[in-house]
């Protein structure tokens, strides 16, 4: 020790002290072995770390190994912050507009709700599953570990704006990723009965659930064997599926209604955020409307392909929007479009016809919370079916008008996660919890808190800058 320079003992200090603090964060205190390689690496030098480096002639490496090295140095110090700091997230999709922009670059903060620690370990960074153009897996399956998140600064609030994994992303057919997996099944087996009704024959069904669980068979036999149109049929641990980021609207405890648009939790009316916005129809004298009015409303192409053609459109407004359009002398009327009800059982989860929800009339829908014990009848089960099989990686069946969990009969069921029920703020134009249900809290991977960069996918370089989007906060308003 007292031919080690100074400043090397300093760095060495500095490191071991980060380590101990974060093996103490973190609370695996096997861990701890890795203090005697710091000691090595720093002091004692026993270990020849950079031997694959060094040449036998003792000359400078060549220019390509040290580009390695720097490389896989960065590639790691990529993974570490990926897992406990933050991540970049890119909008892909409009289900979050106004608030959030197809184009926006998010800095998803880990540390809000505390980082999860890697459920897939060997993954390649910067890459969520697949690598592209080889569409190969970018995670080793081996090993897994189990759910485990450590502290962090804070918890979850009602109107957070929150990145999680998808969780109907489990299974995926790469060829038909959307609609999900699940709801495509069941869709499918629904055309196939109605194809072949005689199907149905010399079958008996006591309950809806036993019901759809025959149907959605049928749907995943046709996706199975039919790899040509679906493609090869993939298993994602959670850790690795696609990323989604939605306004949460209602905690574990909560009971989340709709009713013509207006958001209810625990049966009381709540403020929309300041940017939501719904479809509206808009009726012109005959005027129709000009690329100059959908630029100036800043409608995006996708939603300006479904606005129609005069004199009647249909366009997604906030308010203020609305108020504005008002304003136009050439607007005769203009309403918000609200979807009823039917009882087709094909609207939103829970698909079911005991269920006569649709994306503006839902619920109330009790969300589960963790430690909490519900009875469980042939009703329920279509709501928290795959909380328990899916989620929770309980077996469960229903024979002769019992319910089994894991072999046992059952008439309740305690949750052993909370979730979460999660809206966009684009109400009539986004895939989210009414679409497939409840959002687990090993799901969540974090909360964004500024845009770094936004880029408007509908002009070219370099007008598509959003230049007053950099550096932007993601509020809760």
């Amino acid at each position: 020790m007292k031919n080690i320079p100074l400043k090397t003992k300093i760095k060495f200090g500095i490191v071991s002290l980060i380590y101990l603090l974060t093996v103490i964060w973190i609370g695996n205190y096997w861990l701890l072995f890795g203090l005697p390689i710091i000691f090595d690496i720093y002091i004692t030098k026993y270990i020849p770390w950079g031997f694959w480096k060094k040449r036998k002639d003792g000359k400078k490496p060549p220019a390509w190994i040290e580009w390695i090295d720097a490389l896989v140095f960065a590639l790691i110090a990529v993974y570490i912050i990926n897992i406990f700091l933050f991540q970049n997230y890119k909008i892909p999709t409009p289900s979050m507009e106004k608030t959030l922009l197809v184009g926006d670059h998010l800095f998803v903060s880990k540390l809000s709700y505390g980082p999860r620690m890697p459920i897939t370990p060997l993954a390649f960074p910067l890459v969520q599953n697949t690598f592209p153009i080889t569409n190969s897996k970018s995670y080793f399956e081996w090993p897994q570990w189990d759910y485990r998140r450590i502290k962090g600064l804070g918890s979850i609030e009602r109107n957070d704006i929150v990145v999680f994994n998808f969780p109907a992303g489990d299974t995926v057919p790469v060829y038909r990723p959307n609609p999900d997996y699940h709801s495509l099944i069941l869709e499918i087996g629904r055309r196939q009965l109605a194809q072949q009704p005689s199907m149905l024959d010399n079958k008996n069904f006591d309950t809806e659930y036993e019901y759809k669980k025959f149907v959605k068979s049928l749907g995943r036999k046709v996706v199975h064997e039919n790899p040509r149109d679906f493609g090869k049929v993939v298993y994602r641990p959670v850790d690795r599926r696609d990323n989604y980021v939605k306004r949460c609207i209602a905690l574990p405890g909560d009971t989340f209604e709709v009713r013509s648009n207006v958001v209810f939790i625990n049966g009381l009316p709540t403020e929309n955020p300041k940017y939501v916005q719904h479809r509206y129809h808009v009726i012109t004298d005959g005027t129709l409307l000009s690329q100059r009015f959908f630029d100036r409303l800043e409608i995006s192409s996708d939603d300006k392909r479904d606005a129609g053609y005069g004199p009647h459109y249909v366009l997604p407004l906030t308010a203020e929007m609305v108020k504005t359009v008002s304003s136009y002398g050439f607007v005769e009327t203009i309403e918000r479009d609200e979807q009823k009800p039917d009882r087709s059982g094909r609207q939103v989860f829970p698909y079911s016809k005991q269920y006569h929800w649709s994306r503006d009339n839902y619920g109330p829908l009790w969300i589960p919370q963790k430690d909490a014990t519900i009875e469980l009848t042939p009703k329920n089960l279509l709501l928290y079916e795959r909380i328990i099989t899916a989620y929770e990686n309980n077996t469960l069946e229903f024979k002769n008008g019992t319910i089994f969990i894991n072999g046992e009969p059952a008439n309740s069921y305690t949750f052993e996660m909370d979730y979460y029920f999660m809206l966009g703020d684009h109400r009539h134009n986004s895939l989210d919890s009414r679409h497939w249900g409840f959002v687990p809290e090993d799901h969540i991977v974090g909360r964004p808190l500024l845009t770094w960069l936004s880029l408007n996918k509908d002009k070219s370089f370099p007008v598509n800058i959003r230049w007053n989007r950099f550096f932007k906060s993601v509020t809760r308003d």
